[in-house]
């Protein structure tokens, strides 16, 4: 039998970095919820958590945890539904990427935050990744280019958004003066969010035929500065178009080459689970998503 006051002082140890954080939301001395944790870890008779900063779950701190978040997520939907009038605000963890946080994201799920009983908790990464962390149990759902559900979860599929590679007209006059060939693409600075976005190289072996390798690349994990990286001529890049249309109207981008595109498929997938606040997202992202993505 799992002790869940001794559960909940280590997850909010792990959701929170840290175990003086930790106390203080739990009106509790940070001595007490660190001896809650050694219990913990003493009844399962396995270290749970690694003392890092901030401290990290070990694979079966990792799997309690996963435990732990679904069964409050199911109480905290019965608390919702007996329409109980001081019940703790639903705290809501998503894994997202940056792209569709910085756009249409939060006006789609606008309308459940405005009663203040649904709280986010935002994990950012590239679409590529963020299944990992509902794998893991780190969020109730996130927003992912896999289609196919994982175990305990389900899926369903959002939109499209249009990737473009972009660059300013004198940038290509520069470094593509006999036209975009491969070896040209890989001695220009190109622009990429982080070490895990793929999706530069993906368009030039679409473009090319065959895997380009890149010899000079920035990266830049910032949305706004990634863009400014392209406008301002250092590199040239993949651009949503939702981030790039009105600049390529005026003409200070202009397209690589006809085919240097995407449609990044976007999927929303959930812990399977029969809890009224995670329905009520779902439904709404599905519905607002359709509207706003190709």
């Amino acid at each position: 039998m799992i002790d869940y006051k001794l559960l909940e002082a280590f997850a909010m140890v792990v959701q929170e970095g840290g175990f003086e954080k930790a106390a203080t939301l739990m009106n509790l001395t940070q001595s007490a919820v660190s001896q809650r944790v050694r219990l913990l870890e003493d009844r399962a008779g396995k270290i749970l958590l690694s003392r890092t900063s901030p401290p990290q779950p070990t694979a079966a701190g990792q799997q309690l945890i996963k435990h732990y978040l679904q069964v409050r997520l199911l109480e905290d939907g019965l608390e919702e539904a007996s329409e109980a009038n001081e019940s703790t605000p639903v705290r809501l963890a998503i894994g997202i990427n940056a792209d569709s946080l910085a756009s249409w994201f939060l006006p789609a799920i606008g309308a459940l935050l405005e009663d203040g009983k649904v709280l986010i908790d935002m994990h950012v990464d590239d679409q590529e990744q963020t299944h990992k962390l509902l794998r893991d149990g780190v969020v109730v759902g996130c927003i992912s280019g896999m289609s196919s559900p994982m175990q305990g979860c389900k899926v369903e599929y959002l939109g499209s958004m249009k990737y473009r590679l972009l660059a300013r007209p004198d940038f290509i006059s520069k470094w593509f003066p006999d036209g975009f060939t491969a070896s040209f693409a890989e001695s220009a600075p190109a622009v990429m969010f982080n070490h895990k976005d793929m999706l530069h190289y993906k368009i030039l072996q679409d473009v090319f035929g065959n895997v380009v390798k890149l010899r000079a690349v920035h990266y830049v994990p910032s949305i706004e500065q990634y863009l400014q990286m392209v406008r301002t001529g250092y590199a040239y890049g993949m651009i949503p178009d939702w981030q790039s249309e009105a600049l390529r109207k005026n003409g200070e981008f202009v397209e690589v080459h006809e085919k240097a595109y995407d449609l990044v498929k976007h999927y929303w997938h959930c812990w399977n689970l029969e809890s009224v606040p995670l329905k009520r997202l779902s439904s709404r992202l599905v519905k607002e998503a359709k509207t706003v993505l190709v």
